[in-house]
């Protein structure tokens, strides 16, 4: 090759490989996001499961299911609450699916399932669902797994000093045994026990009881109000028993005891839970612009007649928030997931999400810090 040449050849290789990285660019650019979707569609907790999907379907819909434009593409798993099964789910979507971004799962033994089972693909990242067990992201973090919901410890703040206000001062904890009724007790017991209320029993019943004869036989006379962190249909089972024996005891509620999916079970449910007190990341009857135009372009598109709720679930509200930020962060770095998602994770972890009850950043352990709002029933 002669001297002349060289250069030629050269610029030409430069030119050919920028072009490439346009055409490659380009592609990414207009090639679909593909996001797993993964919630409790089995099992004591399926309508919840079913109204996180709204919640999560419904942060697309406002977004016309593109994001820097890219369509977004949503695949969708089901778990019964079970951590083992969750996984299963969730590798499926990952390994088989092929998904960019995992958004799931519902429950906390499965959040913590999930968040060990993301140490095993790091290309991926992965956001919360509605897990809220303390676990899923302080103890033992993956880096690539993110949760922008509060958790159940926090969600109890307020409780204990409301519960002595009115003149509880023992009260009997009645919970199902995971990981996520775990950091609701441990909330409100450090409050309610700083404070000087005494908790003198527990019962742990496990996921998906039917039965709760033997439970309400064993509630002392002496205390004056029982703590319930039941979920789903274990909390209709749970009310529906204590109200046919004659149970008179207050109820002081978890924050998925008294949510929309409990309290839309055909019955005498909501009657029943009228004054409930109870502490949560969200309140029905909230009066803030925010909030009320997301529950009326939740209640638009999920009316009940087609299934909905007359507001939100606290399922569909938590939902909704991280698959919001999945969204938010895809358009923060305009549709850029390259990279090993480096990137996508940077801006995620600086976000300021903008959710219907407030502003939402995350702390070091990849989990919001904003206190929750107490409510009463």
């Amino acid at each position: 090759m002669s001297t002349k040449s060289k250069p030629i050849w050269v610029r030409s290789i430069v030119g050919a490989a920028a072009a490439t990285v346009l055409v490659g660019g380009a592609l990414a650019q207009g090639t679909p996001v593909k996001i797993g979707l993964l919630a409790t569609l089995e099992g004591p907790f399926a309508a919840g499961g079913a109204d996180g999907m709204r919640g999560a379907e419904l942060a697309v819909k406002q977004r016309n299911g593109m994001v820097a434009g890219r369509k977004i593409e949503v695949i969708k798993g089901s778990s019964d609450a079970k951590p083992d099964v969750a996984v299963n789910a969730t590798r499926k979507l990952v390994e088989q699916d092929k998904v960019d971004i995992m958004v799931g799962p519902l429950s906390g033994g499965e959040g913590i399932a999930v968040k060990d089972y993301a140490k095993t693909q790091p290309n991926i990242t992965f956001i919360n669902g509605g897990s809220g067990a303390q676990a899923t992201t302080l103890v033992s973090p993956a880096p690539n797994f993110f949760r922008f919901n509060t958790e159940g410890a926090q969600w109890m703040a307020g409780l204990g000093k409301a519960a002595l206000a009115k003149g509880y001062k023992r009260v009997m904890v009645i919970a199902e045994d995971y990981a996520f009724p775990y950091s609701q007790v441990q909330g409100f017991m450090s409050e309610y026990c700083k404070l000087g209320g005494k908790v003198p029993v527990k019962a742990w019943v496990p996921l998906g009881g039917k039965d709760y004869s033997s439970v309400i036989a064993t509630i002392p006379k002496d205390v004056d109000a029982l703590l319930v962190v039941l979920g789903g249909a274990d909390a209709v089972n749970f009310l529906t028993q204590y109200e046919n024996s004659g149970g008179d005891k207050p109820i002081l509620g978890g924050s998925i005891t008294v949510s929309q999916d409990v309290l839309n079970y055909k019955g005498k449910r909501r009657d029943s839970l009228v004054g409930t007190l109870s502490a949560g990341p969200l309140a029905d009857a909230y009066d803030g612009a925010e909030w009320k135009a997301f529950v009326a372009d939740y209640r638009k598109n999920y009316p009940v007649s087609a299934g909905g709720y007359p507001s939100p679930s606290l399922f569909a509200y938590v939902y909704y928030m991280n698959m919001k930020a999945a969204l938010d962060g895809l358009d923060a770095v305009k549709g850029d997931l390259s990279g090993n998602q480096v990137k996508y994770r940077e801006a995620l972890s600086k976000m300021v999400l903008k959710t219907p009850t407030g502003d939402v950043r995350l702390d070091g352990t990849a989990r919001p810090s904003a206190p929750p709002l107490s409510r009463r029933w």
